[in-house]
């Protein structure tokens, strides 16, 4: 190592390493650090914050290229913000909406209970067959009835698991016999609804409802917007930590012996631990080598566990015109790029949609010229809000595929059988080394406050694994 000391013990000798500065591997060393452990982050990045990024526009405004929103009962979020101080404001959902429908806009007041709404719409508002929305509705209701009965933190265990988890979502979706309007929101939910952008031919029945166990759509996990961008919270958290921070130093491998670890990360550097947390998506977790290997179950698990495919869009406006004819910003609807557009304007500040391309458009869309991805995005934007989204003061397109230490957002997902196959060692530590990221949770994953009860999950693990032991007695044996 370059440095003779770190977070207070000599000869780059730590208590507990923790691999990845996102929101997770953050709150996890905050808090190993307050009960009197020495910790070392590495980070891959040039930054801090993993897939809570933040970025400055043209104009100067402080915008998030991660994620964004709070939830409403995201308590843990709610907490971390209050503590630092960082105010939030209520999304914008006053006024209606627009769900874009094979090519016609319909406008619709926003139903609060998600049970009851066809993707946040009301439904008798939208003018479509009364039947096909009463067969949606349908086919929505009895989905939910499975996905009360798949147990949070056990999906394998939930009955006939093993046979919701070999038939895809496409699959159940056809053996209902649902329509074209039926489909979508089980298409959206996959793409979009925090479920990890992939296609419903790509995972499991089973996975889609333990999804929606874990983060249900109907406790509004959009709620709330942070002042000043929600990526304050990983810059303030990774300010506390000092030169216990380490950037641009991506983990190579992770060694165990009696007694200790060693971690060895960049070209060169070196630092050993009584253990190790491992707070980075699930994929590239395999980008490390682990000596003694991974089992062959573990192995299996990572290797079904692909990211989805995500953009995301920011359009800024001089001012929210939208709401200037009673349009709150909502655009929900199969358009050929953009399926999600949300009010995302701070207080008396500039007018701004945070969208999302996702799934197969991400795929399609990035193979596209840099002209032509702007393009696409404009086009969409005006068939949802009119001529004025055509000329928007900037336009911020992210793509989340394109990030070397990430590979997508929001989350990864299993693919089918994986979770009756796999899913009871998923949390299992392997030796030393313990799992975070929002992937780890149990409550929440694929958000932030799914990173947040991951990392604090962690630091008690760790604290179990080097028991009563003090720092130099947990050290002794490396």
């Amino acid at each position: 190592m370059a440095d003779s000391r770190v977070d207070g013990l000599a000869d780059g000798r730590v208590d507990v390493v923790v691999v990845g500065a996102g929101l997770s591997g953050l709150v996890c060393a905050r808090q190993l650090r307050r009960q009197g452990l020495a910790v070392q982050v590495l980070e891959a990045r040039e930054s801090a914050g993993g897939r809570m990024r933040g970025h400055t526009s043209g104009l100067g405004l402080r915008l998030d290229l991660g994620g964004q929103w709070v939830g409403a009962t995201h308590q843990r979020l709610l907490a971390l913000l209050e503590e630092f101080g960082l105010r939030r404001f209520p999304t914008h959902y006053d006024g209606e909406g627009v769900f874009h429908w094979n090519g016609a806009a319909r406008r619709a007041g926003v139903e609060h209970d998600f049970g009851s709404s066809l993707l946040f719409f009301r439904p008798g508002e939208l003018g479509l067959p009364a039947d096909q929305v009463a067969a949606t509705l349908e086919l929505q209701r009895r989905f939910q009835e499975l996905v009360a009965r798949v147990p949070p933190r056990a999906p394998w265990t939930a009955p006939d698991a093993e046979e919701l988890d070999r038939l895809s979502i496409a699959g159940w979706l056809e053996r209902q016999g649902a329509g074209e309007l039926a489909r979508y929101p089980f298409g959206w939910l996959t793409r979009i609804g925090g479920s990890g952008g992939f296609e419903p031919h790509e995972s499991s029945l089973l996975h889609l409802a333990w999804t929606q166990a874990v983060a249900p759509q109907q406790e509004t996990p959009e709620a709330w917007l942070v002042e000043g961008g929600a990526a304050q919270l990983a810059e303030r958290l990774a300010a506390e930590l000092g030169e216990a921070l380490r950037l641009r130093a991506p983990v190579r491998a992770i060694e165990q012996g009696d007694g200790g670890v060693r971690v060895s990360h960049g070209a060169s550097g070196v630092v050993r631990a009584a253990a190790v947390v491992v707070a980075i998506p699930p994929p590239m977790r395999l980008g490390i080598q682990f000596d003694p290997c991974l089992p062959p179950a573990w192995l299996g698990l990572l290797q079904r566990s692909p990211m989805g495919s995500m953009v995301k869009v920011l359009a800024l406006y001089p001012r929210p015109f939208w709401r200037e004819r009673g349009l709150n910003g909502l655009g929900i609807g199969n358009l050929p790029t953009l399926e999600l557009t949300v009010d995302s304007s701070p207080p008396g500040g500039p007018g701004i949609l945070a969208g999302f391309i996702a799934g197969e458009r991400a795929v399609r869309w990035q193979r596209l010229g840099e002209a032509e991805r702007r393009s696409a995005v404009l086009q969409d934007l005006v068939c949802w809000w009119g001529a004025e989204a055509a000329e928007p003061a900037d336009l911020v397109l992210h793509n989340w595929n394109a990030e070397g230490w990430s590979g997508g957002a929001f989350t990864s997902f299993l693919t089918p059988g994986a979770w009756t196959t796999y899913g009871a060692i998923a949390q299992e530590p392997h030796g030393r080394v313990v799992w975070a990221g929002t992937e780890a949770a149990s409550r929440w994953p694929g958000y932030f406050e799914g990173a947040i009860e991951a990392g604090l999950a962690a630091a008690d693990r760790v604290r179990g694994l080097l028991g009563d032991a003090g720092a130099g007695e947990s050290l002794a044996g490396l």
